[in-house]
């Protein structure tokens, strides 16, 4: 199963990264690229606990909805949301929120996917997802960073 980390330094503190993190249109913003936008569940204002979002976006050229849901949290130390139905076997993202230096945060994705499709869908994993996945937290990341 594919796994990845990334971390970046946010310039709030943590219980901010925390609820930007969790706040629907902030995500949307963040994913502009990919006209990410919230199609149901909770599709405005900050998620909590037990709470789910379906998302829709474009990704290689085909639109995808994914729902995920708030399945555990620590305010404001860590969150993670889950794939509930979409286009991903499995799909499980820890995102936590450590004190930095002057006041910021050291934010951490942890994520773990696979793709559905067997055999089929571990080829996509290792020539695609691999480097794309990590590529879109990054970019999501660099938003968030100038934008809070």
């Amino acid at each position: 199963m594919p796994h990845f980390e990334i971390v970046t330094v946010l310039p709030v503190t943590p219980e901010r990264a925390f609820d930007a993190c969790l706040d629907v249109e902030a995500h949307t913003r963040s994913m502009a690229s990919s006209s990410e936008r919230a199609v149901g569940g909770t599709t405005q204002g900050k998620l909590v606990l037990g709470q789910a979002v379906t998302l829709q976006a474009r990704h290689f050229g085909l639109t995808w909805r994914l729902t995920a849901r708030i399945t555990d949290w620590g305010p404001p130390r860590f969150f993670v949301d889950e794939q509930e139905a979409g286009p991903f076997r499995h799909w499980r993202h820890t995102h936590r929120f450590e004190p930095h230096r002057d006041g910021g945060t050291l934010m951490t994705d942890v994520i773990d996917f696979s793709s559905p499709l067997g055999v089929l869908g571990r080829i996509a994993d290792c020539a695609v997802l691999r480097w794309y996945m990590p590529r879109l937290i990054r970019s999501r990341n660099a938003y968030l960073a100038a934008n809070l």
